[in-house]
């Protein structure tokens, strides 16, 4: 099934009226330091969102209020008792949501229980599969469980309590990563190799977060394994490989172009299926839908879990824009797809 064709075939037709396009509120924003990254991804959606099929409009949601940016530039506040706002007089609901927002309210799980008491359908996993994967400690002890995926041994620490560096270190290995637990981007990260340095490296991360973990530094090829639903189809995207030119793929690397993204990853092609499947079970047993983006370490051949992203970046130089233009998607196509796939799950 070609959904470019699907969707351009759809655009070629006349214009549709302004009341039968499904109205669309892009949120983004959010309440921690991913909301640059979220304001990024917010505008390539927007930008490549079909006009011609939906009303699109952006909702910048932060500390200070709920905002839905008006066609003439102006704000409008959002009440929240129903997700409407009014333009020019006149109340506007949502028929769907596409969820921008990187971190919390959006990663992990709040505005999906908010969107789920609305009855408004969304383009992100629910409150289940986000709340999970949104503490890497947490979804990393779901997942070990299973046989057949690989996870780096780790250890979660909260502010405030006593901890054991000699133990942790001990048991991890030097080099390790320090990191907030509920945090990506590579906000608040230290890749760390001098126990001495230990101390720092907490400081940097609890200023991002009230936990933090301590991983055991798996060493290999780096690769990011997209994934999407459809009709209630798991389907795996081309991978990619991160050669990062600094120390690990830091926030430089991700999003300042201090790395290579190699997609196809030039890999075994047996590790490469293996890679795909695992990506499909791990996204159907964390009951996820939408999109996401597993990232992984291949040591000694051996496929590593690293993280499972579900709100994955969306700016042009992110891994898996780059995966579905490869597929041979439109952005165009695929978020169209996305939107649509959210009101299909909700009948």
């Amino acid at each position: 099934m070609n959904l470019d064709n699907e969707i351009e075939n759809l655009a070629t037709l006349e214009p549709l009226p302004k009341d039968m396009k499904k109205t669309v509120a892009i949120v983004y924003g959010g309440y921690s330091s991913e909301w640059v990254i979220s304001e990024m991804s917010a505008k390539v959606v927007l930008n490549h969102l079909d006009s011609e099929l939906y009303n699109r409009y952006l909702v910048h949601i932060d500390t200070s209020g709920w905002n839905v940016i008006l066609r003439d530039g102006s704000k409008c506040s959002i009440n929240r008792n129903d997700f409407s706002f009014a333009e020019n007089g006149i109340t506007q609901t949502f028929d769907v949501v596409f969820n921008a927002i990187h971190g919390t309210p959006g990663e992990d799980g709040k505005l999906a229980g908010y969107f789920d008491m609305l009855k408004i359908p969304y383009t992100s996993p629910g409150v289940l599969g986000s709340s999970l994967t949104f503490s890497k400690s947490y979804c990393n002890g779901f997942l070990r469980q299973f046989d057949d995926v690989n996870i780096a041994t780790s250890f979660l620490l909260k502010k405030g309590q006593k901890i054991d560096q000699t133990a942790i270190l001990s048991a991890v290995g030097l080099p390790c990563f320090v990191k907030p637990n509920n945090m990506g981007s590579s906000f608040g990260i230290t890749k760390l190799h001098l126990a001495q340095n230990f101390s720092e490296a907490l400081i940097k991360a609890f200023e991002n977060d009230d936990e933090v973990i301590v991983e055991q530094f798996v060493n290999g090829r780096e690769i990011a394994s997209g994934v999407y639903q459809k009709n209630g189809e798991t389907i795996a995207l081309p991978l990619t490989e991160i050669v990062s030119k600094n120390d690990f793929f830091d926030y430089e690397a991700k999003y300042q172009g201090a790395s290579e993204e190699i997609t196809p990853a030039d890999i075994d092609p047996l590790v490469w299926k293996q890679i795909q499947e695992t990506t499909v079970k791990v996204f159907n047993r964390l009951k996820l839908k939408g999109m996401s983006r597993i990232d992984y370490i291949i040591q000694d051949g051996v496929p590593f879990i690293i993280e499972v992203n579900t709100i994955p970046g969306l700016s042009e130089a992110s891994l898996l824009p780059q995966q579905v233009i490869y597929s041979g998607m439109s952005l165009k196509a695929f978020f169209g797809m996305l939107v649509e796939d959210a009101c299909y799950l909700k009948v």
